[in-house]
């Protein structure tokens, strides 16, 4: 929840000139804290209509994540669960103590001290003191000096009063003079809708904050970095935003009771820590329990549900797509979701037909009855029109009425029914060891991205050994593994695609458009390294010939030598290329094939770690895991794409990406 010092930054103001008798002209501000800011015209013209009853107002604010209930004066979350907060609309601000913020009196105090200030100003009468509700003395000296002071109590604290001594704090009236920037607010116009599904416990990042405040770092960030690399997509106004809700699924799991059970167990030393382990460790445990996993699925699936058509309750226009990613242990969730989402007939026929004869999908069935020694049948489904996706969409009723006797039909059925279970559930079945019953969502997916993922670990736990790379989500067509460095949670998945080849992964490009410093510096250093030792060696190499080269005449030697060498030098390659640098510091090669999970594109992308960090692993470890909520790099290949599947691209391709 936004502190209050948070919400009194974000000011807007309606002017009204009133006349002063002495002729200037007086500013009359009405200021709305923390709602203002997001107004649109339309809006402001319903909010301060004089004839608009203001009890029936209730504005959308912030993206239209939250909404602001006028009469009450205080602001709720439409999408989760948060206390409500409170919105002033006042005139006058006091400066902090512990901060040059500008704070707002409440709105019954401004009252009076605008009452105070009109008459001081009418009558020309100055040195005005007011009492606020907290005991604390305000003096109007004129209308550039206004000034706060603190109360200081006596010995006798039975009849102390207020005085002017302590350290005074300035007073303003309105926004005119304060320097503070009010935001433009967000693009109105959405252009895809991704959900977060956090990892184990209530705390998402290092500084233990709830998933909500961690993807509001994440959509800000976003928004930065469509300012900074689709400016030209902006302009034309082809670009709005993308946004990004929070799926919380822990409080609901740890609402079933468990936490009970679990605190009469717990032993009595180390409180803190068996806390902590029984709030978020354990969730891994949890999952892995048929009885818990279901609560978990269930809640994730029926969340991102409700939040699916309550965006399109509040967004009737929006016209985007819909993606989903997932941080550590909700990376796992939404990996078995996808896995277990009912296939389209249509895409099982489509699989099946891939391997087709490309001359025809009527030899294909002519090659499959063959090869049941069902030729015979082959004119009668000739003359159906059967080709071989009508085939694996057949049903023994179509069979018979075919004419195809029983023994044909079982045959026939036998082997639909095996080729469909190995092209779809190949991968499938060892993934969900777990018994549960996974729900289905109401849209496909566009995208799913894993940041600091363990899908590979929990695969192979599970026995999956290979990943076939004919292998796709059933609803889902992109799949990202996103992953830091020294991320002691993060595993990779190309390799379980591509068992017998070792490659690097991906090399995340930085956002400002180049590798950091000291990665190249490595590199140069490495590469350097790997040129004087190779000198070094042939060097050597040419010398000890020479020691040991039989006498032959000089022509013969130098023609024998050049040879040699000759010869020598494919044989030496592959030594000296097994000494350059790692290939995550080059540009990939885009001739790797790692399968269809992510429609034949890469799967693994590492980020570059920062300098700091290079300096000890072990250190930052556990930032590593928690980095991606603020890291640029992260939300720019995010960005890049799902506007990719739009058909917008980056202002500048980013050197090293895809």
């Amino acid at each position: 929840i936004p502190s209050a010092a948070s919400w009194h930054e974000m000011l807007c103001h309606q002017p009204s000139p009133q006349a002063d008798p002495k002729g200037s002209e007086i500013q009359s501000f009405e200021v709305c804290v923390g709602v203002c800011r997001e107004f649109s015209g339309l809006e402001r013209n319903v909010l301060f209509s004089p004839g608009k009853e203001q009890e029936d107002v209730v504005v959308p604010t912030s993206g239209g994540r939250y909404d602001v209930q006028l009469r009450r004066r205080r602001r709720v979350a439409v999408y989760w669960e948060e206390e409500a907060a409170e919105v002033r609309r006042c005139t006058w601000f006091y400066k902090g103590d512990k901060d040059n913020k500008f704070i707002p009196y409440s709105e019954s105090f401004s009252e009076e001290l605008e009452e105070a200030y009109m008459i001081a100003v009418t009558l020309g009468e100055w040195k005005k003191k007011l009492e606020s509700p907290n005991r604390e003395v305000i003096i109007l000296h004129n209308p550039k000096l206004m000034v706060h002071y603190h109360p200081v109590a006596s010995s006798d604290d039975w009849v102390s009063t207020p005085t002017e001594q302590g350290r005074p704090r300035t007073v303003k009236r309105g926004v005119e003079n304060i320097a503070v920037e009010i935001p433009s607010g967000e693009p109105l116009q959405i252009d895809h809708l991704v959900f977060v599904v956090h990892g184990i416990g209530p705390a998402c990042d290092i500084r233990f904050r709830s998933i909500v405040q961690c993807v509001n770092d994440f959509r800000n960030v976003s928004l930065s970095m469509l300012q900074a690399h689709f400016k030209k997509a902006q302009e034309q106004q082809q670009v709005g935003r993308v946004e990004f809700l929070p799926v919380n699924w822990h409080s609901s799991l740890h609402s079933t009771g468990v936490d009970v059970d679990l605190e009469r167990i717990t032993l009595p030393s180390i409180n803190r820590l068996r806390h902590f382990i029984n709030d978020t460790i354990l969730d891994v445990f949890f999952y892995n329990s048929s009885t818990y996993c279901q609560t978990i699925v269930d809640t994730v699936a029926s969340e991102m549900n409700r939040l699916h058509r309550l965006f399109l309750q509040r967004n009737p226009h929006f016209k985007g797509g819909v993606s989903i990613a997932g941080h550590s242990l909700g990376s796992l969730i939404l990996f078995d979701l996808l896995t277990n989402q009912k296939l389209d007939p249509l895409w099982i026929c489509s699989q099946g037909s891939r391997t087709a004869s490309s001359t025809g999908g009527t030899e294909g069935v002519k090659e499959i009855l063959k090869k049941l020694e069902l030729s015979e049948y082959c004119d009668l489904f000739e003359k159906e029109k059967m080709d071989r996706q009508a085939l694996f969409l057949c049903t023994e009723k179509n069979l018979k009425e075919m004419g195809i006797p029983l023994g044909p039909r079982m045959k026939i059925l036998h082997y639909i029914s095996s080729r469909t279970e190995t092209k779809v559930s190949n991968l499938a079945i060892p993934l969900s060891q777990v018994s549960a019953n996974y729900p289905q969502l109401n849209y496909k997916p566009t995208i799913f991205f894993a940041f600091g993922s363990p899908i590979g670990m929990f695969l192979t736990v599970r026995g999956v050994k290979r990943i076939d790379p004919n292998y796709s989500l059933p609803t889902c067509k992109g799949f990202f593994n996103i992953y830091h460095p020294f991320d002691p949670v993060a595993y990779r998945i190309e390799p379980m695609i591509v068992p017998d080849l070792e490659f690097e992964p991906m090399l995340l490009p930085h956002h400002k458009g180049r590798k950091r410093m000291h990665l190249e510096l490595k590199e140069g250093l490495t590469r350097m390294s790997v040129d004087l030792k190779n000198n070094l060696l042939g060097s050597l190499r040419v010398a000890w010939q020479s020691f040991t080269r039989s006498p032959v005449p000089a022509l013969e030697a130098a023609s024998t030598e050049a040879e040699g060498e000759a010869e020598a030098g494919p044989e030496k390659q592959p030594d000296t290329k097994a000494e350059e640098p790692p290939a995550a510091v080059k540009e990939e090669s885009p001739l790797i094939n790692v399968g269809r999970l992510n429609g034949g594109n890469r799967i693994d992308y590492v980020l570059q770690e920062k300098p700091i960090e290079s300096f000890n692993e072990y250190l930052f470890a556990l930032q590593g895991h928690l980095c991606y909520w603020e890291s640029e790099d992260t939300v720019l290949l995010v960005l890049k794409e799902i506007y990719q599947t739009q058909g917008i691209t980056l202002d500048q391709p980013l050197p090293g990406s895809q």
